[in-house]
């Protein structure tokens, strides 16, 4: 009897951690590499027995049954990554990729044009469509916070960089800009000079700034896209300045070796490195051959999903190929094209299998845009890598390593052959790389459970507690002026000048009355 009762308790535990859930995803950003971190975080939620309803704009092949996708592709046409970066551009600093206007008003331009997607009001005007959440992808854009209103279910927000003022405002307070950088204007780490400090406190207002700025033009999308969704199911449509503060937590594709050591708040949790062991990538036969017989190791090139190392200047392609003719590695380049002479040594690729080569032990060296995907698979891997940062967090993403001792960075201009020549025979010729990225290696892998496994964890949790209100800091009921103390200085401000005021009045009635005192004194003498 005992024995049957421990196992029924046992099989109700188990069936406790492996409830099936109704879920809205979205992931709106149409690149590769946001559409790769969804598709794997879906394909989680699904390996856990949950029904995912997907909306994003690179469609996601699966035939698990308790899969749907809503299809918004015909956004990608507007928004692709080739209709915002040119490399051209970019080199001779025309394109200005940090400037917060612009990212501003092209995630708000594509959150209008999902939200009001036709296939995406049709299933928001269904009324027999529920979910138990929503997770959506935040970039620099809340509206995606209406769809929990829809919905009256839990917000749970992912975070694709390492966080940052912006997000982390979200959920909790701002950071200190003393000590901390802005994730897409600079390309310093703490600690900072007093003329960085200065830069950072006026990047911090900046944003601030543009997020007022875009306010109104929000909350009219805002209502377009949900008020008459949520007035069909019966209820009025909270406003978008309440909702994009009710999330119950979010999650970060992030780790403190991408980072810093930066306080965080409860409800941010750190999955960094979820998309890597996912499934397992496997080298296609012709490079397994070229890096098993790499005696002397192995330099792996790739710019990443969104530049095209094809569209760099001839000049810098000529000069990239010289010097690559030069050394006594195998270079493995992600080249979107062909080339009529190259070196023995250098191999060409228009896809790489990037997670693949950079487990090879042959791997010896990573030549890379700097992304958080490819800066976090460098440390999981233990392959020391140099950075050639474009555009966004690149900068500083790769600075962030520098510092650790796991890289070398060098600017993208018309000298960078050279320049990457000499951080090549710096990485390659000083220990020190290899050793301190196999150290930090140990700190990213070192982890209660893996960062898969964190996510139904979490969304479980999220659910099963009512929207993890227990986890939602104090501060976001504190208005900004209290968190300052201005209310508290404008009363000692108040105070003190009230003090000076009597005072004052006190001198003057005691010097009125005193020489009033003397003229009466010198009259009767």
């Amino acid at each position: 009897m005992f024995i049957n009762l421990t196992v029924y308790f046992i099989l109700l535990w188990m069936f406790s951690f492996c409830m099936s859930y109704k879920l809205l995803v979205v992931f709106p950003v149409p690149g590769k590499s946001h559409a790769h971190l969804g598709n794997v975080f879906v394909s989680h939620l699904l390996d856990a027995g949950h029904e995912v309803t997907y909306i994003a704009p690179i469609p996601m092949e699966s035939d698990n049954p308790r899969f749907r996708q809503i299809n918004v592709e015909s956004v990608r046409k507007i928004f692709g990554a080739d209709k915002f970066i040119d490399v051209e551009k970019l080199l001779s600093r025309e394109s200005d990729m940090k400037d917060m206007s612009v990212v501003f008003t092209c995630m708000f331009n594509l959150a209008n044009l999902i939200l009001n997607h036709e296939n995406v009001q049709n299933l928001i005007h269904d009324s027999n469509e529920q979910f138990d959440a929503v997770i959506a992808e935040w970039m620099y854009s809340d509206l995606y916070s209406g769809l929990s209103a829809v919905y009256n279910c839990p917000l749970i927000y992912f975070l694709p960089v390492c966080p940052h003022n912006m997000a982390l405002s979200l959920i909790d307070n701002d950071l200190n800009p003393a000590y901390t950088a802005d994730h897409i204007k600079s390309d310093t780490v703490p600690p900072f000079t007093f003329l960085t400090r200065i830069q950072e406190l006026m990047n911090f207002v900046n944003w601030k700034m543009h997020r007022w700025w875009v306010n109104d033009r929000n909350c009219q999308t805002f209502d377009k896209a949900f008020k008459q969704a949520v007035s069909k199911r019966g209820r009025v449509l909270p406003s978008l300045h309440e909702l994009k503060y009710n999330a119950s937590l979010m999650f970060g594709n992030s780790h403190i070796l991408t980072g810093n050591g930066m306080p965080l708040p409860r409800n941010f949790i750190e999955i960094g490195g979820y998309h890597i062991n996912y499934t397992n990538d496997t080298l296609p036969e012709n490079l397994q051959n070229i890096m098993d017989r790499a005696e002397n190791g192995v330099i792996f090139f790739s710019m990443g999903s969104m530049l095209k190392s094809a569209k760099f200047p001839e000049k810098i392609k000529t000069e990239l190929i010289q010097m690559f003719a030069q050394l006594n590695q195998t270079v493995i380049w992600k080249f979107e094209d062909t080339l009529t002479e190259k070196p023995k040594n250098l191999h060409l690729i228009d896809w790489a299998p990037q997670r693949a080569i950079l487990a090879h032990p042959n791997c010896i060296l990573f030549i890379t845009h700097g992304g958080l995907l490819s800066t976090t698979e460098a440390f999981h891997f233990k392959v020391p890598f140099i950075g050639i940062p474009m555009f966004a967090d690149q900068f500083i993403n790769v600075n962030r390593a520098v510092t650790k001792g796991v890289a070398l960075k060098v600017d993208f201009n018309y000298d960078a052959p050279i320049n990457l020549k000499i951080a090549i025979d710096e990485v390659l010729g000083n220990p020190m790389y290899h050793e301190r990225i196999n150290e930090l290696s140990y700190v990213y892998h070192d982890r209660r459970a893996a960062p898969g496994e964190e996510i139904s964890r979490w969304v479980h949790h999220v659910i099963k507690t009512k929207g993890a209100p227990h986890l939602r800091s104090p501060a976001l009921l504190v208005p900004w002026y209290q968190k300052m103390y201005l209310d508290f200085i404008l009363l000692i401000f108040i105070i003190f000048l009230s003090i000076i005021i009597i005072l004052t009045a006190v001198i003057k009635g005691y010097m009125y009355t005193k020489n009033n005192y003397i003229s009466l004194s010198k009259k009767y003498s």
